[in-house]
């Protein structure tokens, strides 16, 4: 049998297949892209339809997958199952001189003996509709972005970009917060009351509900009232007189698992329940997908192919599910039938959802082999999808509706009758106090109908409403994908991109608008409308879509795009006058030279201070931002830093105290006068998954001991 050649994209993918196939195969890596359009030029031909002009982009590795491939009998294609890989794909085997007719592509869902042995037993031509449909969306990108970013250096400033995805991506937040400025808080009043049986049993909270009158029960909406009088009189009603329930109404419900991870229910999942960013949880995951060193195993792939926004299952995958379910859980766990999740469109279904491909390797199993974050994200997909085939969860509900003075009051509770599917993949709930009043469910004593109730604790609490939340990763995410823009292998490289940009400032998990997206965003909504219009853009990734599926031509769509684009491009360059940003200036003179004045400037890490006579004079300075609270070793103030690519936040003494070298650095914020009451060192607040809570900053204490691993972990990001 003769030598066969099969080339995939990265050395990592390269190492993990080659456990799967014998001697007679060589295995090597494309690393990446080959040919890509030019980075200096537009590199297209918008005269000759479109034709793209292509280069080599890593000439050593073309000349050794040549070299390769002349010793070879055969060459087999494995790169990725998407647009991408099909595309890498057609440009490897330009560069071999192979014909993309013939049978030289193969593909697998997951990088598994059985998968990768049953695609080399089927191989099969290029799919040029595939190249294609990828080939148009980088030509389109290409041209908008070329045409558009010389115009917004132009026009404002180097350094700008603007893009088919990531414009209107930013337009997203800066309407969301333009909503939040606009937001005019209403006042509310809402009335509790702890109550307890008077004949025994728990307390327990009920909550105003409405006001009887003449048989009706006038309710304000969740129980809000709009007026300060209004309340006082519930309250006047009500103190001091004890409540007679007049309704108890009990109820069965279910709840169903949600389906196996897609992309982009990845990272969103990633982001709320291991605060991970989405560019760190898709590196993770490729990672997963690629495969890992497992000790006794060897090189070894622990998911399948994670850009997907298919919900789909193999049955093979459903059945290996249930018997584990079965095994841990129960019988009475296993869904009675399989569940089949349907996607949103029938181009979904090429691929299947994100789940594990070794059901032998639980997380447990081979935690020592991974990194943490590792081993949080694979543990979250294991148990997602375990999960999806798990029988519902049967809930108890019980609402409970009590009057004093014909003010009537409510209770709602739920108790788990069983779990299901939430034994192994609970709820969590986002930290929203709007929401939190409406879904304020617990668990309510045994009552009946004329029972009293003491009326223990009367509270009358003023509260306002809250504007819509501030994006974060995950949430910008799913309005992407709700609104079809971008596609699964796009959303974290555009999160990155606007936040690269300085077009959006992370604070926290919140994304905000910066006064730079502002401007730009402004800019390309006056003179580019469609450019940044959410329906336009998701009508051209459906155009796109039907190139994918043969349905449509790529030179024909574009040729409908561009010459409008390109004579708007052309209109704005000669009528919008070059705007130009005043540098804010700090009241100081430069220190240097005297004579310039220092300003703020903003740089590719943030803003900083620097000289207004740049560059003649090259003095800079960090702003310095005072923290709240004193430095613990020598009481001076604080100050806050940032790392150099602005990610994470840190905290160091001014210096300005009596120590003028205090070396205080520190990730958490000192408490003031708070130590210890362990080892008597000074407390700080610590961030972790999203909650701030007070710690002792000596490592080696009691008290870090135990959470000393889960700590360090989530410090991470």
């Amino acid at each position: 049998m003769g030598k066969k050649l099969v080339i995939v994209e990265s050395p990592t993918k390269a190492k993990t297949i080659g456990r799967y196939l014998g001697k007679d195969y060589k295995i090597s890596a494309s690393v990446g892209h080959i040919r890509d359009l030019p980075r200096n030029s537009m590199g297209v031909n918008v005269n000759d339809d479109f034709k793209p002009i292509y280069i080599t982009t890593n000439v050593k590795v073309v000349k050794e997958l040549r070299e390769l491939a002349s010793d070879a009998d055969f060459v087999y294609i494995a790169t990725d199952p998407d647009r991408e890989g099909e595309a890498i794909a057609w440009h490897v085997a330009h560069v071999l001189k192979i014909d993309p007719s013939t049978n030289c592509r193969i593909t697998f869902n997951e990088i598994t003996k059985k998968a990768v042995q049953e695609a080399i037993s089927n191989p099969r031509s290029i799919d040029m509709d595939l190249v294609d449909a990828q080939q148009a969306r980088r030509i389109l990108d290409r041209l908008v972005g070329y045409e558009l970013s010389p115009l917004l250096c132009s026009k404002i400033r180097r350094g700008l970009s603007a893009g088919r995805v990531q414009s209107v991506a930013t337009k997203i937040v800066m309407d969301r917060d333009a909503q939040i400025d606009a937001f005019i808080p209403e006042d509310y009043w809402l009335v509790n009351s702890m109550v307890k049986p008077a004949d025994g049993g728990s307390k327990f909270k009920v909550s105003y509900y409405g006001t009887e009158s003449g048989g009706k029960v006038d309710k304000p909406k969740n129980g809000r009232i709009l007026s300060e009088e209004k309340a006082k009189s519930v309250v006047d009603n009500v103190k001091g007189d004890d409540f007679k329930v007049i309704s108890v109404k009990k109820g069965e419900g279910t709840r169903k698992p949600a389906p196996p991870f897609t992309t982009s229910t990845m990272q969103q999942e990633a982001s709320r329940r291991l605060g991970f960013s989405t560019k760190k949880t898709t590196s993770l995951a490729q990672q997963l997908y690629e495969g890992i060193e497992i000790a006794g195993q060897g090189q070894t792939a622990l998911v399948s192919y994670i850009r997907t926004d298919s919900v789909r299952v193999s049955d093979e995958a459903v059945a290996f599910s249930r018997t584990l379910i079965e095994e841990k859980f129960g019988k009475e766990y296993v869904c009675p039938y399989k569940r089949n999740y349907k996607n949103k469109n029938s181009a979904q279904d090429a691929h299947e959802a994100i789940r594990p491909t070794h059901f032998d390797l639980n997380p447990e199993l081979i935690k020592s082999s991974l990194s943490n974050d590792q081993y949080k994200l694979y543990k979250l997909i294991w148990e997602r999808f375990l999960a999806s085939q798990m029988t519902d969860a049967s809930i108890d509900t019980v609402t409970m509706e009590a009057e004093c003075n014909h003010e009537i009051f409510r209770a709602q509770g739920e108790t788990v009758a069983f779990a299901g599917f939430l034994a192994i993949y609970a709820d969590i709930k986002e930290d929203n106090e709007e929401d939190n009043e409406k879904d304020n469910k617990s668990k309510l004593p045994e009552l009946k109908e004329g029972q009293i109730l003491k009326n223990l604790d009367l509270t009358c609490d003023k509260k306002q409403t809250l504007p819509p939340p501030h994006y974060t990763e995950a949430t910008l995410i799913k309005a992407m994908e709700d609104n079809g823009i971008g596609r699964p292998s796009t959303y974290s490289a555009t999160i990155s991109t606007i936040l690269d940009r300085k077009y959006v400032d992370r604070e926290g998990r919140n994304l905000h608008i910066t006064e730079l997206g502002k401007l730009v965003t402004n800019m390309l909504e006056d003179n580019f409308n469609q450019i940044v219009d959410v329906s336009f853009t998701a009508a051209m990734e459906e155009k796109l879509d039907t190139v994918e599926t043969g349905n449509a031509n790529w030179v024909k769509v574009l040729s409908e795009f561009y010459p409008g684009f390109h004579e708007q491009v052309q209109n704005a360059s000669d009528s919008i006058e070059k705007v130009k940003i005043e540098s804010e200036k700090i009241g100081e003179k430069c220190p240097q030279c005297g004579e310039g004045d220092l300003v703020i400037k903003e740089g590719r890490n943030g803003k900083f201070i620097a000289c207004s006579c740049f560059p003649k004079c090259t003095y800079t300075r960090n702003i310095e931002v005072q923290a709240k609270g004193k430095c613990p070793i020598c009481g001076s103030g604080l100050l806050v830093r940032k790392t150099r690519k602005g990610s994470k936040t840190f905290y160091v003494c001014d210096k300005k105290g009596s120590k003028p070298d205090c070396d205080f650095i520190s990730w958490d914020l000192p408490i003031d006068d708070k130590k210890c009451e362990t080892c008597g060192s000074y407390m700080v607040w610590h961030r972790f998954r999203g909650k701030v809570y007070p710690k002792c900053s000596n490592q080696e204490c009691e008290t870090n001991k135990k959470k000393k691993k889960s700590d360090k972990d989530g410090a991470d990001e």
